[in-house]
């Protein structure tokens, strides 16, 4: 049996789904202020100046600080179920589908937050490592439970998983955060074209 480790955002999807996340949860206050608050650590990130992992921890503190965990649950449901569909790459779930019929293990691996991939892996039987909010008495506290994951998947991954009980590992990415995961393989992906 072999182990595919599949990053999400534009490789299983066309899209950032996470940024379409926030905007969908985003409250008119949040969303009115995001020029100053965020839009400044956007262009540090268009730039190079702020990693992937600054912008992700900014925006979710500003918006899910407080926030009940229900009812954002309950978005990410509305989300996976409503969203997600539309923005598949078909030839990525194709190879998804591949591995599956051939009894391996399927694991999503992303920055992206838990409160919609959870429940969109539930339904297509994948395994998940991702962020995940964390919650105080039933409302978000604004952090990831254990920090942000993204920069951090090879070392979920190898936690998770023993990687030498797997004929072979595959791994798809297409971007910085997805060089070390794509490391631990024997088959690589980049952007839709095998590499190795």
């Amino acid at each position: 049996m072999d182990l595919a480790l599949v990053d999400f955002d534009h490789t299983v999807t066309t899209c950032d789904t996470y940024s379409r996340f926030l905007r969908r949860v985003a409250t008119p206050a949040q969303l009115s202020a995001a020029k100053w608050t965020v839009g400044p650590w956007l262009l540090g990130y268009k730039s190079g100046l702020v990693s992937a992992a600054a912008l992700r921890t900014r925006v979710t503190r500003l918006t899910f600080a407080g926030r009940d965990a229900a009812e954002i649950e309950a978005a990410g449901e509305q989300h996976a179920r409503d969203m997600l569909p539309g923005a598949l790459r078909p030839a990525m779930m194709g190879r998804i589908g591949w591995h599956q019929a051939r009894g391996d293990t399927v694991v999503i691996v992303s920055g992206s937050l838990d409160a919609y991939l959870q429940p969109w892996c539930d339904a297509h039987g994948l395994e998940l490592i991702c962020n995940r909010l964390e919650a105080a008495d039933g409302r978000l506290t604004g952090r990831y439970l254990d920090g942000d994951r993204g920069a951090h998947k090879a070392a979920d991954i190898r936690r998770h998983y023993d990687l030498a009980s797997f004929d072979r590992v595959h791994a798809y990415g297409d971007s910085s955060e997805d060089t070390p995961m794509l490391a631990l393989a024997q088959e690589r992906w980049w952007r839709g074209q095998r590499i190795a």
